[in-house]
């Protein structure tokens, strides 16, 4: 595949484009399919892999580590795909997210490294219903009255430091 910057290749995932008058263009398009094939919802077998396993089977993928050797040397982060015409290289970019096989959990590319299992919402809704959402603002801690509780503003106040702790209401 070339992948020189001079408008042969996507922009992106780097897959051949094809041209007005080339020859043999079936080579560049089964090449973009194959690299799509490990591209779209990716899963792959294990993380941080610097040496390319003896038998991969057709379609297994890793995400390359960073210190490769043999195949896989200079292409520290992408995400490796076998292929029966050999090794494919996805290059890591900012968003790009596989699911990992070994333990279900999903990881993304973000600021420079793989983050593994991490999940970023402004809120989490289960079956309509909100269960988390944003820090809400400070709750004051308990004071004043006539009658003064003890046992319910220790209570409150238990209450109050275990949403602070988890980050749920700001301090």
């Amino acid at each position: 595949m070339n992948d020189s910057m001079s408008g042969d290749a996507t922009a992106r995932l780097r897959l051949p484009l094809l041209h007005a008058g080339q020859a043999q263009k079936e080579l560049d398009h089964n090449e973009a399919l194959t690299m799509l094939d490990l591209a779209v919802q990716p899963a792959v077998v294990a993380m941080g892999v610097d040496v390319p396993p003896q038998e991969p089977a057709e379609g297994e993928c890793w995400v390359i580590g960073s210190q490769p050797v043999s195949e896989w040397a200079g292409r520290e982060g992408a995400v490796a795909g076998w292929t029966l015409a050999g090794w494919r290289f996805l290059p890591a970019r900012p968003g790009m997210t596989v699911w990992r096989i070994e333990d279900g959990l999903t990881a993304r590319y973000e600021a420079g490294s793989w983050r593994i299992g991490e999940v970023r919402a402004s809120r989490i809704v289960i079956d309509g219903a909100s269960m988390l959402a944003a820090p809400q603002p400070a709750i004051p801690g308990v004071t004043g009255g006539s009658t003064i509780d003890l046992q319910a503003r220790e209570a409150v106040e238990a209450v109050l430091e275990t949403l602070r702790v988890h980050g749920l209401i700001q301090r």
